[in-house]
């Protein structure tokens, strides 16, 4: 996400934003009050008026605005088959990364192993519940693509286990190659199981 904001009036989704970019930074424990003024330009007054609830009600609307950007894409393209979703997976993240100079990751994967322990039982919740979606979608888009249907939800799991943790390294070596060789691999996995099916070569894989 950057660090556009929206027309001025648009007090409540900017601060949505604000808080978005720094959970995707730091974590849940990361968003505060005070950075998410900052990053808006909200007065402080807008805080209770838009978020009765605080912090909290702040930190989870952050994480489903945020994880909502990400679920859309995947939607649009699941009904693509797998290789389209995985390719417009990975050129979100290559543009995220590279804009945001490696300090944006996933907003998702930040809220459930980087919560803070009053935030941490609800805000799994829902990230496992987007998580959930993303692999609905992802299996979807393999069983276009002819697969069984146990081969893919393995395949969604296995492509979003594997994105996610080169979206990780590339935010630690500062390189986008993570995520290129992870999907080069991915490529090579989907071709080699689409050959399989079409010559019916058995495989006790899936």
């Amino acid at each position: 996400m950057t660090n556009t904001r929206t027309k001025r009036g648009s007090t409540r989704t900017n601060m949505l934003i604000g808080a978005a970019e720094v959970l995707r930074e730091r974590g849940a424990a990361g968003v505060t009050i005070d950075e998410v003024l900052q990053r808006s330009g909200a007065p402080r007054g807008s805080v209770y008026y838009h978020f009765p609830d605080g912090r909290n009600q702040i930190v989870f609307e952050a994480l489903q605005f945020a994880g909502d950007s990400i679920t859309e894409l995947i939607d649009e393209a699941a009904t693509k088959g797998g290789p389209h979703l995985v390719q417009r997976f990975v050129e979100f993240w290559d543009r995220i990364l590279a804009e945001s100079d490696f300090t944006a990751g996933c907003p998702v994967v930040a809220a459930a192993i980087g919560s803070s322990e009053d935030d941490a039982p609800h805000l799994t919740t829902v990230a496992g519940a987007i998580f959930g979606h993303w692999r609905d979608a992802l299996t979807r888009a393999f069983l276009v693509d002819g697969c069984e249907e146990s081969e893919a939800a393995s395949l969604a799991i296995t492509c979003i286990a594997a994105l996610e943790g080169a979206v990780v390294l590339c935010r630690a070596t500062h390189s986008l190659d993570p995520l290129r060789q992870v999907h080069s691999q991915l490529e090579f996995l989907l071709k080699s199981r689409e050959f399989i099916r079409r010559n019916g070569i058995p495989t006790t894989a899936g």
